[in-house]
């Protein structure tokens, strides 16, 4: 006979407030986080020290699954720097038509945390600074003249992307983005450097 294990308290909690944070947005309420994941509110607080450390912790995973897809998205565009680059569009274009996209939830979290000194801040920020450098890696690899500004401009497109796919998804914003990207890399392969 084989025995499921059943998610602890602290699991539970996790996946509750990763559902419901990202479809109703970290202002969810704990009593619909406890509820959801059947726990008592003394395990909210022994695991996490209250809502703010489930939101923080929260924050940490889905921020390190997020950047695991752009690596692997980029990994599997093959080898040269503007493709992997390219393919990052092409790929938002898939994850704002999933029936339950609602939004970038790390723009929703930045917003709604009007509390500048929330820990999630400060996970939030360096998320973005870790996409930030592999986009601009990629960059460097096309010896793109200006790699770090044309991040910057790569991570505003994404951020974009996500924002207007969650309220107008049939103006197809990743593929106007992945256009604009396509002249902010360049058409030279890597390697190549025109005159």
């Amino acid at each position: 006979m084989t025995t499921r294990a059943v998610p602890g308290p602290r699991e539970r909690l996790l996946e509750a407030a990763k559902e419901l944070t990202y479809a109703q947005g970290v202002g969810v309420g704990v009593d619909a986080l406890l509820k959801s994941a059947n726990v008592a509110r003394r395990s909210l607080y022994e695991h996490f020290g209250g809502k703010d450390g489930l939101i923080t912790e929260v924050l940490r995973l889905t921020a390190a699954e997020d950047e695991a897809a752009y690596e692997q998205t980029m990994r599997a565009a093959g080898d040269d720097p503007r493709e992997r680059l390219l393919s990052v569009f092409d790929w938002l274009g898939e994850v704002i038509e999933a029936p339950d996209f609602r939004g970038c939830r790390y723009l929703g979290a930045e917003l709604a945390l009007a509390d500048r000194g929330h820990p999630g801040h400060d996970v939030i920020r360096r998320y973005r600074e870790r996409l930030h450098d592999l986009l601009e890696r990629e960059l460097r690899a096309l010896d793109h003249p200006r790699p770090a500004y044309a991040a910057d401009q790569l991570v505003l497109l994404i951020d974009g992307v996500l924002a207007v796919g969650a309220i107008r998804p049939e103006s197809h914003p990743a593929a106007a983005a992945r256009q604009l990207a396509e002249q902010l890399v360049g058409g030279q392969r890597s390697g190549t450097r025109g005159s």
